[in-house]
């Protein structure tokens, strides 16, 4: 497969994955559930979280995709940073923040 296909692929399924576990509530509340079993611990606050659980939902596609360690190291970042980015451009209550324009007088 080529890469550039193998990392699209990865970007929709790290988002996936991380929007299912950290936002969705799931058929029968399971993911719901699962979020509250865990409580404010360590794995609580990581579903809490879009952008801290894209990295470790990121890390398995990366071993796997990856070939030599700098690739699965950038991979991982890379697939994270475009699934935070699907995020950001998905979201409808939180528009996209643009930089602060300064003008001159």
């Amino acid at each position: 497969m080529d890469i550039w296909l193998a990392f699209v692929l990865g970007v929709f399924s790290v988002w996936r994955i991380t929007h299912l576990f950290s936002v969705e509530d799931g058929p029968w509340d399971v993911f719901l559930r699962l979020r509250r079993s865990l409580g404010n611990g360590f794995w609580g606050q990581l579903t809490g979280c879009f952008y801290c659980l894209s990295v470790w939902v990121s890390l398995p596609f990366a071993l796997v995709l990856g070939e030599s360690y700098l690739e699965k190291f950038m991979l991982c970042w890379a697939m994270s940073g475009a699934a935070i980015l699907l995020q950001r451009f998905s979201e409808k209550d939180h528009p996209i923040v643009h930089p602060n324009q300064f003008e001159e007088k």
